[in-house]
């Protein structure tokens, strides 16, 4: 089994993570091969990653190493998909899903003086922390994870914004100065899970990543996925969802979009089918953000 993934080491992470989950449910080591890809996303660091979004510019190539044939399966961090499917390609599911929080590294946002400097490639981020701390500036950062966490310890730079699951998986959650809640920065859509994705027809590579997917993570990524779509796919504003289960086995989702003045628009919703909830969502958020 061939596993497609960006060449970053947080991907190369990411796709170890699933090789050790197929060999757990029997495959062997020997059979299960890393295919290392190189993104437009990771050739091109000028571009700000808000003019990328919605482009898949991190997981175009991985997905064309399986429509080719030169691997069986690509592995991406769930966040940086489109929302909308790939002609050719299922998305089977994810695995567990790691911290969905966002997380400072640096600085407390109580630590930072007035009119300090927080680095993030991230709309979504900045306007909720511009919410939260009004007084503050921003500033872009491209980069692997290395690179961003490096921005904290440069002169006039006080934080930099980033995934929590990325420094936990890289062994870096020392560096976290403070976490916020889905209540406070509702996180990018699909943040912390690891998704799977392979050739449609191919049964034999459904069958063995069916056994690793978990299903918990995978309907709230659906969910939350439906919420993407729904807002559009050249929907470029700052737009984040965050799904849970609650206890009676229902989608509980509370997501937020910023409109073009960057007011933010928050809501939540519960339902027993998720991609309905995501749906319903969008389109609150959309009429409540509409000029």
């Amino acid at each position: 089994m061939r596993i497609a993934t960006r060449s970053s080491p947080l991907a190369t992470w990411q796709a170890r993570a699933v090789a050790t989950a197929l060999e757990a449910a029997g495959a062997s080591r020997g059979d299960i091969e890393l295919v290392p890809v190189r993104t437009t996303g990771d050739l091109d660091l000028s571009t700000p990653i808000s003019e990328m979004s919605g482009r898949g510019v991190f997981v175009t190539e991985v997905q064309a190493a399986v429509l080719d044939g030169r691997a069986d399966m690509a592995v991406h961090s769930a966040k940086d998909m489109r929302s909308e499917p790939t002609p050719g390609l299922m998305l089977a599911g994810c695995l567990v899903r790691g911290d969905a929080r966002d997380a400072l590294v640096g600085a407390a946002l109580d630590d930072i003086a007035a009119g300090g400097l927080i680095a993030t490639g991230s709309q979504r981020r900045e306007c909720q922390l511009a919410a939260l701390r009004p007084d503050l500036h921003f500033t872009g950062l491209r980069g692997n994870m290395a690179r961003r966490i490096a921005a904290a310890d440069r002169p006039g730079i006080d934080a930099v914004a980033v995934a929590a699951a990325a420094l936990e998986r890289l062994g870096e959650s020392h560096r976290v100065a403070q976490l916020f809640g889905p209540d406070e920065i509702v996180p990018q859509v699909g943040q912390g899970a690891i998704a799977i994705e392979h050739r449609s027809d191919d049964a034999d590579t459904a069958a063995a990543v069916g056994a690793i997917i978990d299903e918990v993570t995978t309907r709230c990524v659906h969910a939350e996925r439906a919420f993407l779509r729904t807002l559009g796919g050249g929907c470029e504003l700052p737009a984040g969802a965050h799904a849970t289960i609650d206890a009676d086995g229902n989608i509980a989702m509370s997501a937020m979009l910023a409109g073009l003045d960057s007011a933010i628009a928050r809501a939540s919703l519960v339902g027993p089918h998720g991609e309905a909830v995501g749906e319903a969502l969008a389109r609150e958020l959309l009429d409540r953000t509409a000029p």
